[in-house]
């Protein structure tokens, strides 16, 4: 079992909760931040572009790639390039340090996102569907991230296309139940859009098993739980959980108008994938959480 693991994106929502999750497993973490403070794991100092003496941190260890600026901002061009900066530059530059190991990196473990595939709308997605030609900042940020890991020295790359995380918390969930709270946890606009999720602890879990020595991923995993639900199932099992009447539905004008005035992206309520993993479900990965009102038990009550 490898017991070093260096994780660049550390500081943020996921990265915390696998730091601390392989911690407790008996792995070695070593965080690589621009701004190390004092906490539980040990901090490299990196400016996330340029190599420096943070490399030699590679020798012998895993490496889990989830840097990057958060997706929730509109999506000009600006943000576009910001979104793909923060996450190509990173990529590259440990790239570049792995080149310089005299061993391989036994896995690397590279985040990216369910939105390359775009709005796919009615198409059943797997690891092999085609991607889509845009929105520019879903599609084109996703495989700029993905093409960056390209050269890198290591056996084995696991490309993992995240889809939405349910975590108690996190700025996703806790928007969608301030919605419902407030009255607000109609569908948006036709409701049918597809939302695929996976629980945090599933997440985890297949982290876990792609970093095993003889794991069998390899390459693109898509990260969700095999029960995608529409918008309107979404918002229905929120209100459910929540014990909350009916609500009238959100017009997609509404939406475009509410992301205007939050600085966001319309396009996170307005489209949607559904995906299921085909490379989990050839390996019998075994999900917590497989059903997305099992998940909500567990993170909302009953």
């Amino acid at each position: 079992m490898m017991t070093k693991v260096v994780i660049a994106g550390g500081t943020g929502a996921l990265g915390r909760r696998i730091s601390d999750d392989l911690a407790d497993r008996g792995y070695d973490v070593v965080v690589l931040t621009r701004s190390p403070k004092p906490g539980r794991h040990r901090q490299v100092q990196w400016d996330g572009v340029t190599v420096g003496d943070w490399a030699g941190e590679l020798d012998g260890a895993a490496v889990i790639n989830l840097a990057g600026e958060l997706v929730d901002r509109r999506p000009t061009p600006a943000n576009i390039a910001l979104l793909t900066n923060s996450r190509v530059g990173p990529t590259r530059a440990l790239v570049e340090a792995s080149k310089l190991l005299a061993h391989p990196v036994p896995v690397w473990i590279q985040a990216s996102t369910l939105a390359i595939y775009g709005d796919a709308g009615e198409t059943r997605l797997d690891e092999a569907s085609p991607l889509a030609d845009g929105p520019p900042q879903m599609t084109d940020v996703a495989k700029d991230w993905e093409a960056a890991v390209e050269g890198a020295n290591t056996s084995r790359v696991v490309i993992l296309r995240t889809s939405v995380v349910l975590e108690k918390g996190t700025p996703a969930l806790e928007r969608l139940l301030l919605l419902v709270r407030l009255g607000l946890g109609g569908r948006v606009a036709s409701g049918r859009q597809w939302t695929s999720w996976i629980h945090i602890d599933d997440w985890l879990s297949i982290v876990r098993w792609a970093l095993e020595p003889d794991s069998a991923a390899s390459g693109v995993v898509i990260a969700t739980a095999p029960d995608p639900v529409r918008n309107s199932e979404l918002m229905a099992g929120l209100r459910k959980h929540l014990h909350r009447p009916p609500a009238p539905p959100t017009p997609a004008v509404m939406v475009r108008f509410g992301a205007f005035l939050l600085r966001s992206d319309a396009a996170l309520g307005l489209t949607g994938r559904h995906a299921v993993s085909k490379v989990l479900t050839d390996n019998g990965f075994p999900f917590t959480y497989p059903r997305f009102d099992s998940a909500l038990d567990d993170l909302l009550g009953n």
